[in-house]
């Protein structure tokens, strides 16, 4: 059978991946053709053609275009004196301010570009003339200079900055002086300090995963301008790389940022990003793809594969009825426009990967943005869309009636996402959400004045999102803005009052100390690993999957900078907080989500009361909300909204329950947040230790859309062991016996023994077992199961899983080394 050039390039990976780029350099004549038509896709994608904006779906898109353009144009008019383009947007020490100044030069140039908006705009070379003046403007007196350029926040020098002259050159390519074209890419080179001689360095922390598709975009455009098919093709040989899966044991230029094999993605070395940095990179390799359609520079449309797969593997599980899950978010929690908004930026991604795609891939991703657009609980603004050519697409999906609505999810599903400390548990009415930390994975993130008090959002915080709900009046930046950092669901903090970063260092978003051994600026090393998002200082985090079943262990423990500040490592003025302690549980099956804690306090010596929410919610001031209690259960219902919780004790002391009425700002979670009063009922359930209490332990089911009466009735689940060697579960209607193990040595449970730190689900059938093994610390070579009883035969599974016949029953031993915390499966019969 012939090996097709798509086949070959899947099964080479990152080298495969490289491979699109063509080996051999066109002619000039056909590189200046090249670059003419990637201009032209440019002008297309941004502004839209004759036919697209003609279109009655493309009218709120042109008409906010011409609307922002005369915008900028009176604020140009208004401007007053040197130091300013701009009316109100003064130039000189504010990096932010030079990049509106470009933004709306860009703004003004689109409409040029933009066929179909008023004519005095469209085609105007008077105002072409006004932007290029600008352009020259701006380079003489606040640009170009090298020597007083590059304050700030580097993102703009390197990125975007250079994203709005870019694309504004090519805009006006046929007006732009050339003189002026080369000056600028002159200078764009040299801001490019993070480098290597004026290009992208892959061995560069800063040019990696999305950043890294940022600045080879831009490069790829410069390229185009000048007809320059080295530059476009050192670009695109750059950008490819982030096409190619991160290989843990292998890592390519020490790069840990990208997707992974689970279907995970990472940005800033450890922060699990899929819904912020992720979401952006998707947007733009989509974007790259359709730039190069037809310029003979790239075979972009091999590559459609793999983008097809981190929509399938990465994204769809973390969307839930059109909202991304703020587990994935980073700092974007913080901010007031996400959730649904994220999930339409993906979807344009989507509509036009779909266009770029044939056959069932194709019709997969259109069934998806259906399915989208059938269960989001909010509208789908198209008009948001960059590309007037993406509205029309869009338009054409929906109104295709072969396409039917189809989810990339199965119905029951639970994905483990290993490689960032994530889990996502999806049935029909409601999806469970998990975040944790460790070694490899942040605690959290916070940088530039955003999400403020983020301090337990990788300790074990949960979402449960309830099916049929607006999620803006569940979760969103109203969550965190009302329900307490120590308070989120999930989570066991300490009694101890945490500063934010400007409470603790003079009101600067960072903390400086140049003159430290450690160099802590504003983009250090230092600060990302102190200051930006540390990580936690142990290994145990992850579990199984079986089939739509899932178990997680982790380990609650200190962070990076309480460990090192211990050492005498950071500065005396460095504040560290120290964690809780716990070992907890989470055990995923269909109606009932178990979480089993042993271990819980204060750290040895700590002297703090320690509180742990079992679960955290919200509701509109307006709505009514309904709590009742009885002996061991609890039961939570919104019944303007028609959702509810069960909550079911299983062991361990009575939870204290409070339904309050919260009100704050906005602007506690982020400075540039509007000051706007937020008022919500914060529905809560936790067990408080006092200080100096023994470690405690407990058990609870988390009921989703239950009644009160089947809050009130027995959960199916039996807890066997709950300690901080050993935490398991038997769940008796579906069969399934479920252990985490966090210790050395043997651990015996119910028709089981473990060796060593291990996550283990059995499944006992009518007449088979399945077993599923995982490796939560990725550090194991092996782990051994004993199945106690009858001698089973393999029938089915991954060859790592091995079982012979010892006495007593049958030993599986299990091949974990180089598997990252995958699950590796296998089928038994007598």
């Amino acid at each position: 059978m012939e090996i097709t050039r798509r086949r070959l390039l899947g099964a080479l990976g990152a080298a495969g991946i490289l491979a699109a780029v063509p080996v051999e350099w066109a002619s000039a004549a056909d590189a200046a053709d090249g670059a003419a038509r990637l201009i032209a896709n440019t002008v297309d994608i941004f502004a839209g053609t004759a036919d697209s904006n003609s279109r009655t779906e493309t009218a709120a898109k042109l008409a906010a275009v011409e609307r922002t353009a005369r915008a900028n144009l009176a604020s140009m008019d208004a401007a007053a004196g040197d130091g300013e383009l701009f009316a109100g947007v003064p130039l000189g020490t504010s990096d932010p301010n030079l990049n509106t100044s470009y933004q709306r030069l860009y703004e003004i140039a689109l409409a040029t570009r933009t066929e179909g908006i008023s004519l005095d705009l469209y085609g105007s070379s008077a105002v072409q003339d006004r932007v290029l003046d600008g352009l020259s403007w701006l380079h003489a007196h606040y640009y170009g200079d090298q020597s007083t350029g590059y304050y700030g926040n580097w993102f703009h020098w390197e990125i975007g900055l250079s994203q709005h002259i870019s694309k504004t050159l090519v805009l006006l390519a046929d007006r732009a002086p050339a003189a002026l074209v080369t000056t600028y890419i002159a200078s764009m080179d040299a801001y490019l300090r993070n480098g290597k001689d004026s290009d992208v360095d892959l061995d560069s922390r800063f040019h990696t995963g999305a950043n890294l598709a940022d600045i080879t975009t831009n490069r790829i455009l410069q390229g185009a301008l000048t007809a320059d098919e080295a530059r476009i093709r050192k670009a695109l040989t750059d950008q490819l790389t982030v096409f190619a899966t991160i290989d843990p044991y292998a890592l390519e230029h020490g790069v840990t940022d990208g997707y992974y094999a689970d279907g995970s993605f990472i940005q800033h070395a450890s922060v699990a990003y899929t819904g912020s940095y992720g979401k952006g990179l998707l947007s733009r390799v989509v974007q790259t793809l359709k730039l190069l359609d037809g310029t003979g520079f790239a075979h972009g449309e091999e590559l459609v594969p793999t983008v097809h797969g981190w929509v399938r593997d990465g994204f769809a599980p973390l969307i839930f009825e059109g909202w991304m899950m703020e587990a994935v978010k980073g700092r974007a929690v913080s901010r007031t426009g996400t959730g649904y908004a994220d999930v339409a930026t993906i979807v344009e991604a989507v509509v036009d990967l779909a266009s770029l795609a044939d056959g069932d891939t194709a019709a997969a991703l259109a069934s998806y943005v259906k399915h989208i657009r059938a269960t989001s609980r909010a509208a789908l603004d198209p008009a948001g869309f960059v590309s007037p050519l993406s509205i029309v697409r869009y338009a054409d999906l929906l109104a295709d009636a072969s396409v039917p609505a189809a989810d990339l999810n199965p119905a029951a599903r639970s994905v483990a996402f290993h490689a960032m400390d994530r889990t996502v548990h999806r049935r029909p009415g409601y999806a469970f959400a998990l975040a944790r930390s460790s070694r490899r994975i942040s605690k959290y993130e916070y940088m530039s004045g955003e999400n403020l008090m983020p301090w337990f959002q990788g300790d074990g915080a949960h979402h449960l999102y309830l099916s049929g709900q607006d999620q803006t009046q569940a979760y969103g930046v109203d969550y965190f803005t009302t329900v307490s950092p120590y308070g989120l669901a999930g989570v066991t903090a300490p009694a101890e009052v945490h500063g934010t970063v400007p409470e603790l260092y003079d009101g600067k978003l960072f903390y400086d100390n140049p003159g430290h051994p450690l160099g802590f600026t504003a983009s250090s090393e230092s600060q990302n690993t102190y200051v930006y998002f540390p990580t936690a200082t142990q290994d145990h985090s992850g579990g199984a999957v079986l089939g739509a079943y899932g178990a997680v262990g982790w380990v609650l423990s200190d962070d990076v900078p309480w460990r090192d500040k211990r050492a005498g490592i950071l500065p005396d003025d460095f504040v560290v907080y120290r964690s809780a302690r716990a070992t907890k549980s989470w055990f995923l099956f269909d109606d009932e989500i178990v979480v089993v804690s042993a271990g819980v306090g204060d750290a040895p010596g700590g002297g703090r009361a320690v509180t742990t929410t079992v679960d955290a919610r919200i509701a509109a001031a307006g709505d009514r909300v309904e709590v009742s209690e009885g002996d061991g259960w609890t039961h939570w219902a919104n019944t303007t909204r028609n959702v509810s919780v069960g909550y079911r004790r299983l062991a361990g002391p009575a939870p204290q329950v409070r339904l309050d009425t919260v009100t704050r700002s906005r602007r506690v979670v982020r400075t540039t947040n509007p000051d706007t009063a937020v008022t919500k009922q914060v529905f809560s359930v936790t067990v408080k230790q006092p200080a100096g209490d023994r470690p405690a332990a407990f058990a609870y089911a988390l009921l989703p859309n239950a009644s009160t009466a089947r809050a009130r009735g027995a959960a199916p689940v039996r807890v066997l062991a709950n300690t901080p060697r050993l935490q398991a579960v038997r769940h008796r209607a579906l069969g399934i016996t479920a252990a985490n193990t966090f210790t050395s040595g043997a651990h015996r449970t119910a028709g089981l023994t473990v060796d060593g730190p291990a996550s283990v689900l059995v499944r006992q059938g009518a007449k088979e077992v399945t077993v599923a093994v995982c490796d939560p610390t990725t550090a194991r070579s092996t782990i051994t199961v004993l199945l106690h009883g009858r001698t089973l035969r393999k029938t089915s599974g991954d060859d790592a899983v091995q079982a012979r016949r010892v006495p007593g029953g049958t030993l599986l031993t299990v091949r974990t080394r180089h598997a990252y915390g995958r699950s590796l499966t296998a089928q038994f019969v007598e």
